[in-house]
């Protein structure tokens, strides 16, 4: 009596953009722990659920794939940051509320300035760039009599960025000066409602009639 043989299931088609997305999001999480040079490309396939090869055949290196985790997430923020009305009342919470949603981000420049790369960082260009725009957008709100036009558009951003992204990068002294954690619904309320009063001392002073 002859063996009937078995019909080898297909395996399901190779899906690039999912296997992307899976590498991308794993190489934040490991260059977030671990710092570029700290971070090892098996650990992100293994976490990605992939071939170490097929992860070279998308992105090349560990050096161009930390340049498409950034250009990704600078994407993201730009698409976001156009969506905003320009308000620092409405902009300065959410870029809070979006740190302390991602913080493996805010952990990334950590690791980049701790392994001493502040000088000359990678992907340097890409990211002059962005902030170039960055610039762009307060200049306009300057003009739109959202944001003082006193004020010097790289310091504003650079507070912008501090207000923001501070207590998710040294969530140590949060807890010290606050007794919350940052990540502590409550501490967000309260500093989401802090940056919007603040948010007033950013804008054109009203003036008097003499």
């Amino acid at each position: 009596m002859a063996v009937a043989q078995l019909k080898k299931t297909p395996l399901p088609p190779r899906n690039p953009g999912r296997s992307r997305e899976r590498i991308l999001a794993a190489a934040l999480k490991e260059f977030a722990a671990k710092g570029f040079a700290g971070a090892r490309v098996d650990v992100i396939a293994r976490r990605a659920n992939i071939n170490k090869r097929m992860l070279y055949h998308y992105f090349g290196d560990k050096e161009e794939l930390f340049k498409a985790v950034l250009r990704r997430k600078l994407s993201q923020r730009q698409s976001w940051a156009e969506g905003l009305s320009g308000d620092p009342e409405e902009t300065l919470p959410f870029w809070f509320e979006a740190a302390c949603k991602d913080a493996d981000w805010v952990r990334l420049f950590q690791w980049e300035a701790l392994e001493g790369n502040w000088q000359r960082v990678i992907d340097e260009k890409e990211r002059i760039a962005a902030a170039a725009q960055g610039l762009e957008r307060i200049r306009q709100r300057q003009e739109r009599g959202q944001i003082s036009s006193e004020l010097d558009p790289r310091h504003v951003m650079l507070t912008m960025r501090s207000l923001t992204m501070f207590p998710v990068a040294f969530p140590q002294l949060t807890r010290l000066i606050t007794g919350k954690s940052v990540f502590d619904p409550e501490f967000q309320r309260e500093r989401s409602e802090f940056l919007k009063k603040l948010a007033g001392t950013l804008r054109p002073a009203k003036k008097t009639n003499s």
